[in-house]
């Protein structure tokens, strides 16, 4: 497939391969979210979330297959440190995490006694920690999930502690989406795609400083603005870069919040993440399709 660049710093022209191909590997979703990888396997797991399915890519003959359905509407997924898939579920409006055994533990599923609204994404941190964001995309219609207000009465993130305890860690922001942290773990990254319900929301990334003791963190501050639709889920290289999603493709961000480059998708992108032996190819969830292109870059 043709690939264009965006190259807007000679710095990009380093992170890409100009003669790498954009490949689609799957198409026929509705709205494709939440990809994790899985080195040990060989394979991918992702959302269709509107059609109530995860599914499942092999890198060794490419071959895509329902993995779970219904599912519950996942929508983000990650691994922890035992290699364990940690899921976003809009449906049952909670946390869990698929054991080694097959069981489904569930990690969190209110607040205070009040039930989430629908968790969206999240990243584990060397602690064992979880964090997820919980929007209210789950709750606002059936689509991707299912219609119900929302306890809480806000969208924010969350923390899940080492004894199971759930803390309120960021409450500024209109619907907190894509998050991960930066290489050191010093400062957490969060998108706010909240433009979905207040049109005077401005798109971006902001960047919240990690408490020394990583129970929370401190005042955040803007890290970056979309020129082209919303950010979603995003993910950090060895480097500190920041790869986003966007309505245009994936945009790729310097430490500092320097726009470097983008990589044109001929879909709206949902999210991405890194993948294979090196973590050097990204795999883009993408509206209807997945692709993968690989970069010159390694993903955390």
């Amino acid at each position: 497939m043709t690939l264009h660049y965006d190259i807007r710093d000679e710095r990009f022209s380093r992170l890409i391969h100009t003669n790498a191909h954009l490949e689609r590997l799957w198409t026929g979703g509705r709205w494709c979210e939440g990809p994790a990888w899985f080195p040990a396997g060989k394979y991918l797991i992702w959302s269709d979330i509107p059609n109530d399915r995860l599914m499942r890519w092999d890198s060794t003959d490419g071959n895509v297959s329902v993995f779970e359905t219904p599912c519950g509407f996942h929508n983000g997924h990650t691994t922890d440190a035992e290699g364990r898939l940690v899921s976003c579920e809009h449906g049952g409006r909670r946390v869990s995490r698929i054991e080694h055994d097959g069981s489904v533990r569930v990690l969190a599923d209110r607040f205070e006694g009040k039930k989430l609204n629908s968790p969206n994404d999240l990243v584990v941190k060397s602690d064992g920690t979880v964090w997820f964001t919980d929007p209210t995309y789950g709750i606002d219609s059936d689509y991707e999930g299912h219609a119900a207000p929302s306890d809480i009465g806000s969208s924010n993130v969350y923390r899940i502690g080492p004894d199971g305890r759930v803390s309120l860690v960021i409450e500024d922001m209109v619907q907190p989406n894509g998050l991960a942290f930066s290489p050191d773990e010093s400062v957490l990254y969060v998108a706010d795609t909240g433009r979905t319900h207040q049109p005077d929301c401005e798109p971006k990334i902001r960047a919240y400083p990690v408490l020394a003791d990583g129970s929370g963190v401190g005042e955040g501050s803007d890290f970056v603005t979309s020129d082209a639709g919303l950010f979603d889920g995003f993910r950090i290289d060895t480097n500190g870069n920041v790869w986003s999603s966007a309505g245009d493709g994936v945009h790729c961000f310097s430490p500092e919040g320097e726009l470097l480059g983008k990589i044109l998708i001929p879909e709206v992108v949902a999210n991405l993440c890194f993948m294979g032996p090196k973590r050097n190819r990204l795999a883009i969830c993408a509206t209807t399709s997945l692709y993968a292109l690989y970069v010159n870059a390694r993903g955390l």
